[in-house]
């Protein structure tokens, strides 16, 4: 991508003889997130162009360096985008998710929109042979969901609320249930979306347009309320809702991105001593936990994914995307 909303295809060098620690992969799969549509729109603030893609992906290992010992040639992996430097305090004290000097492949560092890409050992996953390249693509956006629902420290027995009906808040309504939230509401302002949460088997579902959100909060918990809260739409609304319904005492989890910075009550948020959390990305961990619960039937993909495209058509993906509004929701690249 040399500019935003343009995509060149070119010849990718030969990467050389691999280090010891290195693994050469091929490309099998490759997710569009919502991320990658703002660096096609040109909207996101830390791409710089040119950029190579990519970030959610399946590969099995084409070659593997002297010193590789965990991970054999054939096996179906795949691998966190993440570029930390090691050495700040987030990164010493084991949250390199959020490094001071982070940068992610596919925005502030090449992509895996390639036949070949080169990981060293250290931040390769594997996954069992009997997950498809469609559900390995697919371990990214649910390490997401696995480490943000992770950022509450106790949900079992929980009421809980998600707002935004994308992947993301899908996912991430499906490992609410999977820690063992007692019960699930989803919101959205689609119905479409609403209906592909309920087919990944969460139970509850409100459409804010046709339901005020007290009103279905109330319907569907009763008395019982909820406890926890998870903002994934990125829309002032849904974090106001959040904050205004939610038990005394509750915490509520940020993944939306917002377009401009929402304007948060702050009488109910120290009056109602309410926990107000962030989550970035994930940690190996977190794509370990994906793996095994997308492998054992515990987090369902497959409705989620929406289209697929050959690599030779990458930019008439980006116009589905666009064209489908709120009907899309995944969209595989297949190489």
């Amino acid at each position: 991508m040399t500019s935003p909303g343009t995509i060149e295809f070119h010849d990718v060098n030969d990467p050389g003889p691999l280090k010891k620690n290195e693994i050469l992969l091929r490309i099998k799969k490759i997710g569009i997130c919502g991320s990658d549509v703002h660096v096609f729109k040109g909207h996101h603030p830390a791409t710089p162009y040119p950029v190579v893609q990519g970030h959610e992906f399946s590969a099995t290992v084409e070659a593997i360096g002297d010193k590789v010992t965990s991970i054999k040639p054939g096996m179906r992996v795949t691998a966190r985008p993440q570029l930390v430097c090691g050495k700040c305090k987030p990164c010493m004290r084991g949250q390199y998710n959020v490094c001071q000097n982070l940068k992610v492949q596919g925005f502030q560092a090449p992509g895996v929109a390639q036949e070949f890409f080169v990981v060293p050992e250290d931040r390769v996953i594997t996954f069992p042979e009997s997950m498809t390249f469609e559900q390995g693509a697919m371990i990214e956006p649910a390490a997401v969901g696995a480490h943000a629902t992770n950022r509450i420290p106790v949900l079992k027995g929980k009421n809980v609320v998600v707002s935004g009906a994308g992947t993301i808040g899908n996912l991430v309504a499906q490992f609410a249930k999977a820690r063992g939230a007692a019960k699930v509401l989803i919101t959205d302002i689609s119905d479409y979306r609403l209906n592909i949460a309920s087919g990944c088997g969460i139970e509850g579902q409100l459409n804010v347009k046709s339901c005020s959100f007290e009103e279905g909060v109330k319907s569907f918990f009763g008395d019982e309320g909820f406890q926890a809260g998870f903002e994934a739409a990125g829309v002032d609304s849904s974090l106001d809702a959040l904050i205004k319904n939610i038990e005394k005492g509750g915490d509520i989890v940020i993944l939306g991105v917002y377009s401009r910075n929402p304007v948060v009550n702050m009488f109910y948020l120290g009056e109602h001593e309410l926990n107000i959390l962030g989550s970035l990305m994930y940690r190996h961990e977190d794509y370990e936990t994906a793996v095994e619960m997308i492998s054992s039937g515990k987090i369902i993909t497959g409705p989620l994914i929406s289209e697929s495209f050959p690599f030779d058509q990458y930019q008439e993906a980006y116009k589905f995307i666009l064209d489908s509004g709120e009907k899309s929701l995944k969209v595989m690249i297949d190489l």
